[in-house]
């Protein structure tokens, strides 16, 4: 697919954070994730209890223990989300594995335990969001590169506007 005869997924798709460390500087990378699909396939999402009523069944959407649930199964997207979108950033974690949805939820807890405090794990989280997000400040750039190639290009950095009658190369051949 091109839009525009620009394929969409040549378009960079990485952000950065770089904090600094005394004489150098640690770089998180952080990638937009394009769904939901490998979540879901690890994490099925809770369903309500409910009853059955004249054979249509009414789920109890309100129900304590579901909203607990749920809670913790939004609790752990938004976690993995920050584990997966992390993932360019080649992080060593100590309680965080990747393939299981119980250590998902250390990821702050092993940044704060490797030296980072609170404002540095919250810039990390914002890294990840804006990783995973089309804010306003994006579309704004967006738009102001686009419109600034459709401008004409001024005469003094384009070639002569007219042809030259004559091209001299040396002396006429007739002489």
């Amino acid at each position: 697919m091109k839009i525009g005869g620009v394929d969409p997924k040549t378009l960079p798709k990485e952000v950065f954070l770089v904090l600094p460390r005394g004489e150098s500087e640690i770089v998180f990378r952080a990638i937009g994730v394009p769904d939901y699909e490998e979540f879901d396939a690890l994490c099925l999402p809770p369903k309500a209890p409910g009853v059955l009523k004249k054979g249509v069944w009414e789920p109890n959407e309100n129900d304590k223990d579901y909203k607990q649930i749920l809670d913790i199964h939004n609790t752990r997207r938004i976690a993995w989300l920050t584990v997966r979108s992390l993932a360019p950033s080649d992080i060593e974690w100590d309680t965080v594995d990747p393939r299981k949805s119980s250590t998902w939820v250390n990821w702050e807890k092993d940044l704060k335990a490797s030296g980072f405090n609170q404002v540095e794990c919250n810039r990390i989280r914002q890294l990840v969001f804006q990783a995973n997000s089309l804010d306003e400040d994006k579309l704004t750039q967006a738009r102001e590169n686009f419109l600034a190639g459709q401008q004409p290009v001024p005469s003094e950095f384009s070639g002569p506007s007219t042809e030259p009658e004559s091209t001299p190369s040396g002396t006429p051949a007739s002489e």
